[in-house]
This record gives structure tokens, sequence and C-alpha cells, in this order.
């Protein structure tokens, strides 16, 4: 009589289970979709800092923006709340401030000094009466000065140490560049070094 051969049970998936190698592409496409999810906040914190304004001003530039939006701000001041000298000075802060950040590297040390230029001629319009013609204007621009030389020196103060820690930060950065450079240079030298020396030892294996 023949004896029938047993065979094993076979494994045989259930339909809807996942394979285990589908399981696994399950689970490293659900952690790719929820990755995207995460940079989301940083990705849109980049995006915003790249559309507030950085321009880039000259010296002569970074002069006429200051002396023409301290003249503009002294007109307003003039206009709605009659010349008021203290006000011209506290606006006068935040100007140094934008201007010491948007001149350009390479005119850095031009922001100190195109500052009190454009306070003293922003201050016309809120320095006082205009009665005594060129001499009485001169006169009260002087005296105006003197009076608001608080606000002059600190605006003044606040553009030299935009300026120094700005100098101080690309000074860094080129030393960081020099760095790499050298760096980088002595990598390919040793490259360059060590490539020559294994021409001979193949050769000599070859004979």
């Amino acid at each position: 009589m023949e004896q029938h051969r047993t065979r094993p049970p076979q494994y045989r998936p259930r339909r809807g289970m996942p394979v285990p190698a589908q399981a696994g592409r399950a689970v490293s496409d659900g952690v790719r979709r929820s990755a995207p999810a995460v940079r989301r906040p940083a990705a849109a914190g980049v995006r915003a800092g790249r559309r507030l304004p950085n321009p880039r001003l000259t010296g002569l530039g970074s002069g006429l923006f200051c002396g023409a939006t301290l003249f503009a701000l002294a007109c307003l001041d003039q206009l709605l709340l009659g010349g008021s000298q203290t006000v011209y000075g506290v606006l006068f802060l935040p100007v140094c401030l934008l201007t010491a950040l948007w001149v350009r590297p390479g005119d850095l040390v031009t922001a100190p000094v195109v500052v009190p230029i454009a306070f003293t001629f922003g201050l016309l319009p809120v320095a006082g009466d205009s009665d005594g013609g060129i001499s009485g204007r001169f006169m009260s621009l002087v005296t105006a000065l003197a009076l608001q030389a608080g606000w002059l020196y600190g605006g003044t103060l606040i553009a030299g140490l935009v300026v120094i820690v700005r100098r101080i930060r690309l000074m860094a950065r080129r030393a960081a560049r020099r760095r790499a450079q050298a760096a980088q240079a002595g990598q390919t030298g040793q490259t360059g070094r060590t490539a020559p020396a294994r021409g001979p030892q193949v050769g000599r294996q070859a004979r």
C-alpha cells in the first residue's frame, strides 16, 4: 500500500495583512510623510526672515537715508505736535540703528559720522522761530543742539556699537573662511603628494 506523504502546512497570508516588506515600506512612507510637517514651521520662519527688508546702503546712501528720514519725521512732528524736540530725539534713536544695520560692510565707518550730520539737518524744522532771519535760525539751531545733546550722543553711540559688532562678526567670518581655504589647500596638497607614489608600486608589481 502506498503511503501518502504529508506535506507541511504552508503559510498563507490573509487578505488585507501587509507583507513584512510592504509593512516596512508603509512605515517608512509614514515617516517621510510626517517629516515635512515638522519642518514646516522652520521653513516658514526662514521665509519670513527673507521677506524682511535688508538693504545695503553705501556711505552716501546711508547719509541721505538718515537725513531724509529725520527731516520727514521732524516735519511730521512740527505739524502734529507743534515741534517737540523730545519726540524728535526719541525718533532719532531707531533711525540711527537702521542706518548702522543697513550700511554695507565696506562703508561701516561712515555710519557714526553721518548720524550727527543728519541729526543737525533734521533738527531745522523743530529748532524754533525764524523771526530773526538767518542769524536767528542759526542761534535757535545751536540752542536746540545744546539742549538735545543727550539724544545726539545716544544715537551716535548706538550706531558706533552696532558698527563695532558688525565689524567683529565680519572679521570672524573672514578668518573662518581663510582657515577653511587653508585646510582645503592642505588636503589637496596631501592628495597630490601621495598620488604619484602609487604609480611605481603598480609598475613594480606588474614586472
